[in-house]
């Protein structure tokens, strides 16, 4: 059985997206695949910790080495011809300048895009970035959308049409949280938002006298319990390399909010009211819609149960184990 090693960068609080997405794809592979999970001993905050990251990665054994996203340097230290890299999103070119930008371009982007013998990435959004950043063969790229968890399940539940909650996930600046709160203002609901609220926001609350609560570092079962316990997944992000939430919160049997941008319709198909992120009007209007019109709600409920699946975990688990063999097959 050949050998497959898949790279985690260190464990972040409150950031799991791209553990879940491949432990998700490992679970369907262990009967093909001997697979090894190599999570990385530091973050990236030094020099010296890359280069000690680089040298744990070289010292793995393995037929194929994915570099599962975030740490994408990391495939400088593995055979070049049986390396496959995830590049999820180009977020951080949008959030840099200067030194500081070429840095991240050279050293996640560029140089790792062009020693990896395959690019994968979850969005035609995402694939359209990389080629525009490192001027990569497009032939080189292939999309591969995300799973959507299997953790997350369907709890019936009586829609409080008169108090609502609203799962918020992530308080990054893309999640969007400021025109968020903006947007509820005067409505009749309670904000449960995952992830830490900045100082700014929280002042934002108060003054509003918005009935709100936070949580940080859930587990799996937590998280998934809070999509069974909300009324609305509220998700008018500004930017994603995919948007997996959305596959959550309609797995979940819950009406989904996001942006009318990609890659996030796309994702949610008709199964979601897509607002114009950036205009707090907008994303009032559709909130006030999914609470006040019952018909709609349903549709677009219904419509994320037959949306999700497409992206069930087998079939995408599929298309990487044809990757792998891919690149196990150009080695002989």
């Amino acid at each position: 059985m050949k050998s497959l090693v898949l790279f985690f960068r260190k464990p972040v609080p409150h950031f799991f997206s791209i553990e879940k997405v491949f432990l998700s794809v490992a679970e369907q592979l262990d009967q093909q695949l001997d697979i090894k999970k190599s999570f990385l001993p530091h973050y990236t905050s030094s020099i010296r910790k890359i280069l000690s990251n680089l040298i744990f990665a070289r010292r793995q054994k393995g037929d194929v080495y994915h570099v599962t996203g975030d740490v994408h340097y990391v495939v400088l230290g593995l055979p070049r011809k049986r390396v496959v890299l995830t590049i999820h999103d180009c977020v951080y070119l949008h959030q840099y300048s200067g030194i500081k930008k070429w840095f991240f371009h050279s050293l996640f982007l560029k140089w790792p895009v062009r020693y990896s013998k395959v690019i994968t990435t979850i969005s035609e959004q995402s694939k359209r970035e990389i080629i525009q950043f490192t001027n990569c063969p497009e032939a080189k790229i292939k999309v591969i959308n995300n799973p959507v968890t299997t953790a997350i399940y369907f709890r019936g539940k009586e829609f409080n049409k008169g108090k609502p909650v609203l799962l918020f996930l992530g308080s990054t600046p893309n999640k969007n949280l400021p025109r968020s709160i903006e947007a509820i203002k005067n409505i009749s609901c309670k904000l449960h938002v995952i992830g830490i609220i900045p100082e700014e926001q929280e002042k934002m609350l108060s003054e509003y006298r918005i009935d709100y609560s936070k949580s940080v570092g859930l587990t799996e079962d937590r998280l998934a319990q809070a999509y069974a316990e909300c009324d609305i997944l509220l998700f008018p992000t500004l930017y994603e390399g995919f948007g997996l939430p959305i596959l959550e919160g309609q797995t979940a049997g819950r009406p989904v909010l996001t942006s009318n941008q990609s890659p996030m319709k796309e994702v949610a198909g008709k199964g979601a009211c897509l607002v114009n992120p950036t205009d707090v009007q907008s994303i009032r209007n559709g909130l006030k819609r999914i609470i006040e019109d019952e018909v709609y709600r349903s549709q677009i409920v219904q419509k994320g149960f037959e949306n999700v699946r497409r992206f069930e975990p087998g079939p995408i688990a599929a298309q990487y184990l044809a990757l792998y063999q891919e690149v196990i097959n150009g080695l002989s």
